[in-house]
Formats: C-alpha cells, structure tokens, sequence
C-alpha cells in the first residue's frame, strides 16, 4: 500500500470516527436535556428547542435513527481498520487493528464526546437537531423498519412504546428543585414556595390558636366588660358565644360594631343581630384544602372540631398565610406573648406554645411529628413529668424545665442549637 492510499485511508477514518463521535454525544445531548426546560424554550419559540421537543415526542424514532448511523459508521471503521492492518502487517495487523480499535474508538468515539454532551447538553442538542430532522425525513422507511421490528418483541414483553409520556415532577422532586436553584430563587421566595408545597402534609389541628386560648366576647358578662373588650380589642374578628365556646352564636366583624356605635344602637340585641354563623372546620382538613376552603366560603376565620364536634381551636387566614410567607413582622419573638428573650442569649418559652411556631420565631428545627406543643414534646422524649430544674436536650436544644403546674410543663429555659448539631444539620 502506497502513501497516497494510506494518507486516503487515514483521512477517511478520521472522519467516520468523528461521525461516530457525533452520533454518540448528540445521543446523550438530547437525552440529557431539562424536559420542563426544553418545553419551555420551545414555548418562546426557541427553534433549536423545538426541532429537539419533536424529536424526543418519539423517543423510538430517534434512537432509531441514531443507533443506526452510529452502527454503521462503526461497522465501517471496523472494516476499514481491518483491511489497512492486514495490508500493512499481514495476520498480524488484524490483531493489532482491532486492540488500537477498540481502545480508540472507546475513548474518541464513546467516552470523551459522551462526556461532553453530558456536561452541554442544550449546545450539543440544539445544533444536532437540525441535522436530525432532515436525516430522519430521508431515511424514515429504514427507521420505520427497524423500530416495527424492536416494538413488536418489546410488545411480546408488555411493553408498548406508544404509551410514553412526561413523567410529573413529584412534591418531592419539585423541592429539590427549588432547593437547588441557588441564586436564580431569592431565598425568601425559596422559603414561600418550600411552604406551599407542605401546605397537603400540615392541617389546621397544626397551627391552630388552642381552645383555651381563643379571645371571644362572653354575651353572659356585664355589658360594661363587653364593651371595654370590643374597644381595646385587636383584632378585627371575634367569637361570641354564651357563657362557653362550646355554645358559640357567631362571629362579628369589629367594624360592624364600630358602625352601631357611632350611630348610637349598640347593645347585645343589635350586636347578635350583626353575627355571622360560625364556620365550623374537621381537624384533620389539610392546610391547602382549607385555603381553597375560605376562598370558596368567603370565610377568614373557623373553628375547627374533632369527630365529635367540640370545639378544639380556632384558625385564621392569617395564621394559614404564615405558613407560606413566614411570620407578618421582622422579629416574630417581639409580638410572642409565649417567646422572652434573656440577656444572656437563652429564651423563656410557654410550655404550651406550638412547636410549628416556635420553629418559626426562632428559625429553629425542633421535631414537629408527634406532640404539637413544647410542653408535649418535652413530655414524650423524659416520659415522666418532670421537676423544676430538668434538663433534657432534644434535637441539639438544651432545654431547661423552670416550672411545672397541674402536671404540665409552664416555662421553660431553651438555648441555642449546640454548636456541633449545627454542623451535622
């Protein structure tokens, strides 16, 4: 073989080489292409992006298409490597040829171009597409062969091709990517969009104001009391009931009471008249479905029941909000009746505060599975109720129990994460 020919040769593998090469990484360029991307710049009329979205809504097509240039190219090359081998070095050569081809071809033809579509998959893909369109206009009978051919075994397993479809994002697929969108998503806006997607695992038993705790307006105390209460009130809706919650008349809208008494008609006839009926909400009813809820109802506050019907707690628009925007105030713990700073950097805390709301104030990470309030939490982990000055850590919290009442924790003094919890956090 004389040095014209093998110059040609040499040329000619070059190229198949760098055919296969192509083949190969627009292979996995397309397939590694962001799907909701993809469909996204498509929408705002990227072409690359839409020639690439038609190619991949018939995945079979395409691989196909590519497995069979790439097949033959290789087979190609093979031949070729061969027939120069055994020209230049007799039976030899063939052995040679095909150990320098399998490891060329294995790291210019697989692993490198492989490599770097994986890591520019969208300029890989893009550019690709616009040869794989026509090619698969061309050679669409061949294509349209061999894929009746593979989809028939595939069916004699059970599987049909025709039955692809996008996947959904899972909640929790859809966290991570929010979770791992750095600087493109403010992190405060991370935070808003982290809640709404635990709005279905929360329910209003969660971060509803206790029974005991509700501010309602008693119609069976002196009308002096009530009216003092309805003038220094803050709040722009209360519970008015009969003597106990359990027998609740209704809910007034403060500014409607404004109205009766600045024409003079305020008493407890016209005040009932004002009430609108209680809306009364199941316990277990989740977070996202009670927004719809009050969006349906035109409601803003409930009272939620358990499957008795007594009355358990109250709930807000307000306090559901929270949960996605975080609390309405730069420094939460200043407006906590249950949250007292110290000076030496611990906290007194209500035994009965929630621990959903504590976490919150505090930005801390107390467990929220199980008991809702800290008294509970701190109940459940000594199983005992403790003695005034029990110290228990839970979760990397010192937590110290200052005082204990009708056999339940009141006050407690709480630290700041220990350092080391910090870091496995």
């Amino acid at each position: 073989m004389d040095n014209a020919h093998l110059g040609l040769f040499g040329l000619l593998f070059f190229l198949l080489v760098l055919i296969s090469a192509f083949f190969s990484g627009t292979e996995t360029a397309l397939m590694s292409l962001n799907r909701y991307r993809l469909r996204h710049l498509a929408e705002s009329g990227h072409p690359g992006a839409i020639r690439a979205q038609r190619l991949l809504s018939k995945p079979d097509r395409l691989i196909g298409l590519i497995l069979l240039g790439n097949n033959l190219t290789n087979i190609l090359i093979t031949q070729l490597a061969t027939y120069v081998g055994y020209a230049l070095f007799g039976d030899a050569g063939i052995a040679i040829a095909t150990g320098g081809l399998t490891f060329g071809l294995l790291i210019f033809a697989e692993v490198a171009p492989k490599t770097l579509a994986a890591l520019h998959a969208e300029r890989v893909a893009f550019p690709a597409s616009y040869i794989y369109v026509p090619m698969l206009a061309v050679v669409y009978p061949l294509v349209w062969l061999v894929n009746l051919i593979a989809n028939s075994i595939l069916r004699l397993v059970g599987v049909s091709p025709d039955d692809v479809e996008a996947t959904p994002m899972s909640r929790e697929e859809l966290r991570s990517v929010v979770n791992q969108a750095g600087g493109l998503i403010p992190r405060r806006h991370q935070k808003m969009l982290l809640g709404l997607l635990d709005l279905d695992k929360t329910s209003v038993e969660d971060i509803m104001v206790p029974r005991n705790e509700i501010v309602g307006i008693d119609l069976d105390e002196p009308w002096d009391e009530i009216i003092e209460q309805l003038e220094h009130t803050s709040y722009t809706r209360l519970p008015v009931y009969h003597g106990d919650i359990d027998r609740i008349a209704g809910i007034v809208h403060i500014r409607h009471v404004f109205k009766l008494a600045q024409s003079d008609r305020l008493d407890k006839e016209t005040l009932e008249a004002e009430l609108r009926a209680p809306y009364f909400i199941p316990e277990s009813t989740t977070l996202n479905q009670q927004l719809l809820n009050f969006q349906s109802e035109r409601r803003r506050i409930g009272l939620v029941v358990d499957e008795y019907g007594d009355i358990q707690g109250l709930v807000t628009l307000e306090d559901l909000l929270e949960e996605v925007v975080g609390e309405f105030t730069t420094d939460p713990t200043a407006h906590s009746r249950d949250i007292h700073p110290q000076s030496d950097g611990s906290y007194m805390i209500d035994g009965s505060i929630h621990i959903r709301e504590l976490n919150r104030a505090l930005g801390w990470r107390l467990p929220t599975r199980g008991p809702r309030t800290l008294n509970g939490l701190i109940l459940e982990h000594l199983e005992m109720i403790p003695e005034p000055g029990t110290s228990v850590l839970i979760s990397g919290y010192p937590l110290e129990i200052v005082q204990t009442k009708n056999n339940a924790v009141r006050t407690v003094r709480a630290q700041p994460r220990l350092p080391q919890y910090r870091q496995a956090r």
